[in-house]
C-alpha cells in the first residue's frame, strides 16, 4: 500500500463485489430450502427402497454444499463491505491532503514526499530561503540546494528554526499522506487475512472437518472487521435502540448481518426472535464442528449440550422451537424459546440455578422445562411463549453459597427482558420473570438493578434459597404479583440462614446438640430466615404462595440396613414437570401465572 494505489482505489468496487457475492448467498439460500423443503420432501413421499436412500443421501449432499456456499458467501460479503466502508476513511483524508498540496503548489513524489519552494531571504546573506522535501511522520527532510539529508524536526520541536514559511505546511501535509497510508496499510492487511480464508479448494467435500475451518472463518471476519462492526452494529445501545437499528435496515443489510455476523446477531438482545433463530439455527452447526475438530474431552459436556440442542430443532415441536441465543462462554450459553415471543401475548423466562450449563442433559432437562410451561399456559391462552434462559453461569457446586453468580448474571438477564419488551408486537405484553433456586437468586439481584426487571409484571420463585430481600414488596412489581412454590420436601426451601448456621456450629461446640439447637433458634426466632434471606414462602415475606404437591422425602430408609438409606432431591426439581409422579399441581399454577390467569392458581397458606 502506498499513496499512489490508495489514491486509485475505488471503494465502490468493493462495495460491487460484495453485492455479487450477496446475490450468491441468497441464490444458495434459495436452493438448499428448495432441496430441504420440496425436492426431498416429495422424494421421501414418492419412493421407496435402495435407489431413493441413495438418491436422498446425494440430495443431503448437495444441500450441505449449498450451505456452505452459503455460509461462505455471506462471510465474503461481509468483509468486502467492511473494507469497503473503512477503506474509504483513509482514501478521503489522503485527497484532503493531496488537494492542499496542489493548491499550495507543492510537489508530491512517488514515495508521498512533499516537495516545497524557496520562500523568503536569508536576513544575513540576503540569498533566497532554499526549498526541500519532506517525508510524513518524522522522515527526513532534504535541502533543495546541498541534497543533503537529516532527520526532520516537527515544526513545534524547540530546536527547530525554519525561516521558510512553506516548511511547517509541507511537513503538515506529508504526515497526514504517511497516516492515511498507514491506516489503509493496516484495513488492507486485516481484511486480506480475512479473505485469504476464504477461498475453497477445487472438489471440496463438505465434511466436519470443513464446518470446522468454516467455524474459523467466522472468527477471521469477525475480527477483521470489528471496526466495521463497532460503526455499524449499535452492540453498546440499549435493545429499544438495536430494534429500531433493524427495522430501519433493507433486506439486503439484514440478510449480509445474518450471514456474515451469525454469532452477534444471533445473540443481540433487541433483535427480533425469528432473526435471531435463523441466525443461532446456523451458528449452532459451526459450533458443534468447532468443538468436534478439537477432539477435546474438556469440551464434551458443551458439544453433547449443542448436540442435544439441535435434536431437538431438527426434530420439531409444537409449541415451535426458537433459538434465541447460543455460545461456547464459561459453562456455555442458550437460550430457548417455545412459542414467538414476539408475537405472544404472554411470555416468561425462566433463569435455572445450581450445576446447570451446557451438557448432555440440558435439552432433555432444563429446556423441557420451559416447553411444559409454554405448553400449560398455551392450553389457557394459545398466545403464549416459555424460555428458558441460561445467559450466565450458573454455580456448580460451593460458590452456591456466594451471590457473586447471581450479581454478574443481573445485568444479562435484564437486558434480554428489555429485549422482549422491545421486538413484542403487543401494546401491553404480560411478562413474567421466572426463577429456579439459585436463578431465583438471580432474578432477585435483577430486581434491585436500576429500573428492576424491564417489562416484568409478574414474578415467580420456586425452590428459593431466598432472593436478597426481606419483603415481596421490594421486587419492584407489587407483592400480590410475586409468586411462590415451596415444596414441602424441597430441602432447598429450608436452609438455614448463613447466621442460623453460623450459631448452630458455635453452638454445638459449646453445648452439643442441644446448644446447636437453642444457637440457631436464638439467631432465627421467627424461623422464617433462610440462606439468601427471608424465606420467600413465609408469611413474613408477603408473596402469594401457591399450590404444590410435597414431593418425595428427602431419607428413603433402608431396612434392616439404614446406611443404606438413599437421599431423594426431587421435591427440588419437581416444579414444571405435568407428568404422573412428578408436580402437576404446580406445573399447573406456573402456567395460569404466566397466561396471566391468575385466577385459576390453588393457593396455599404461607409458612
Amino acid at each position: 500500500m502506498d499513496h499512489l494505489t490508495l489514491k486509485a482505489l475505488k471503494p465502490t468496487e468493493y462495495a460491487d463485489a460484495a453485492d455479487g457475492y450477496r446475490a450468491m448467498n441468497g441464490m444458495a439460500d434459495a436452493a438448499k430450502d428448495r432441496i430441504d423443503n420440496q425436492i426431498t420432501a416429495a422424494m421421501r413421499k414418492a419412493n421407496e427402497g435402495e435407489a431413493a436412500d441413495a438418491a436422498l443421501k446425494q440430495l443431503r449432499k448437495l444441500s450441505e454444499n449449498f450451505h456452505y456456499t452459503q455460509v461462505e458467501c455471506g462471510l465474503i460479503t461481509g468483509a468486502l463491505d467492511g473494507f469497503s466502508s473503512e477503506i474509504a476513511a483513509p482514501k478521503r483524508r489522503l485527497t484532503e491532503a493531496l488537494d492542499d498540496a496542489v493548491a499550495l503548489a507543492y510537489t508530491v513524489n512517488e514515495n508521498g514526499a512533499i516537495t516545497y519552494p524557496a520562500s523568503g531571504t536569508n536576513e544575513l546573506t540576503g540569498e533566497p530561503i532554499p526549498g526541500g522535501t519532506v517525508l510524513g511522520n518524522n522522515g527526513l527532510v532534504t535541502s533543495n540546494n546541498s541534497g543533503f539529508q537529516s532527520p526532520r524536526l516537527a515544526p513545534n520541536d524547540p530546536r527547530f528554526k525554519s525561516p521558510n514559511p512553506h516548511y511547517a505546511k509541507a511537513v503538515d501535509i506529508a504526515d497526514r499522506i504517511a497516516h492515511a497510508v498507514r491506516e489503509a496499510q493496516e484495513i488492507d492487511d486485516r481484511y486480506s487475512k480475512a479473505l485469504r480464508k476464504l477461498k475453497a479448494a477445487p472438489g471440496l467435500n463438505v465434511n466436519t472437518e470443513v464446518w470446522a475451518d468454516v467455524a474459523s472463518d467466522v472468527d477471521a471476519v469477525s475480527s477483521a472487521a470489528s471496526d466495521y462492526i463497532a460503526d455499524h452494529v449499535p452492540l453498546d445501545k440499549s435493545p429499544t435502540d438495536r430494534k429500531e437499528w433493524w427495522d430501519n435496515l433493507s433486506d439486503e443489510e439484514r440478510a449480509e448481518y445474518k450471514a456474515a455476523f451469525p454469532e452477534i446477531i444471533g445473540n443481540l438482545d433487541g433483535i427480533p426472535a425469528v432473526v435471531r433463530d435463523e441466525a443461532n439455527r446456523g451458528n449452532i452447526q459451526l459450533l458443534i464442528a468447532e468443538l468436534e475438530a478439537r477432539h477435546d474431552e474438556a469440551f464434551k459436556d458443551k458439544l453433547d449440550g449443542l448436540k442435544g440442542i439441535r435434536t431437538k430443532l431438527d426434530s420439531g415441536s409444537q409449541p415451535p422451537m426458537f433459538l434465541l441465543g447460543v455460545g461456547l462462554e464459561g459453562n456455555g450459553r442458550a437460550i430457548v424459546a417455545f412459542g414467538n415471543p414476539d408475537t405472544s401475548k404472554n411470555v416468561s423466562a425462566y433463569v435455572p440455578g445450581l450445576g446447570t450449563k451446557l451438557n448432555s442433559g440440558f435439552a432433555d432437562g432444563t429446556v423441557k422445562r420451559a416447553f411444559d410451561t409454554a405448553k400449560g399456559a398455551q392450553g389457557i391462552d394459545p398466545s403464549s411463549s416459555a424460555i428458558v434462559w441460561l445467559g450466565y453461569d450458573a454455580p456448580q457446586s460451593i460458590d452456591v453459597m456466594t451471590t457473586d453468580d447471581a450479581e454478574r448474571g443481573a445485568p444479562a438477564y435484564n437486558s434480554f427482558m428489555s429485549g422482549i419488551s422491545a421486538t413484542n408486537e403487543h401494546a401491553d405484553p404480560h411478562i413474567t420473570a421466572i426463577g429456579h433456586s439459585y436463578g431465583s437468586r438471580l432474578v432477585g439481584a435483577a430486581t434491585q438493578e436500576a429500573g428492576g426487571i424491564p417489562g416484568a409484571d409478574d414474578i415467580i420463585l420456586v425452590g428459593s434459597p431466598g432472593v436478597g430481600v426481606d419483603k415481596a414488596a421490594d421486587l419492584g412489581v407489587g407483592k400480590d404479583h410475586v409468586w411462590v412454590g415451596a415444596a414441602e420436601n424441597d430441602i432447598v426451601t429450608r436452609l438455614p440462614s448463613s447466621k442460623e448456621a453460623a450459631a448452630g456450629t458455635m453452638g454445638f461446640f459449646g453445648g452439643g446438640p442441644f446448644g446447636a439447637y437453642l444457637g440457631g433458634e436464638i439467631a432465627d426466632r421467627g424461623d422464617d430466615d433462610i440462606w439468601f434471606g427471608k424465606d420467600p414462602a413465609s408469611k413474613a415475606f408477603g408473596a402469594n404462595r401457591f399450590e404444590t404437591l410435597p414431593g418425595p422425602e428427602l431419607v428413603h430408609p433402608s431396612f434392616p440396613d439404614v446406611l443404606d438409606s438413599k437421599l431423594d432431591i426431587d421435591a427440588h426439581s419437581n416444579y414444571f414437570s405435568p407428568e404422573d409422579g412428578k408436580d402437576k399441581v404446580s406445573a399447573r399454577n406456573i402456567a395460569a401465572i404466566t397466561a396471566g390467569q391468575p385466577g385459576y392458581v390453588t393457593r396455599e397458606t404461607p409458612r
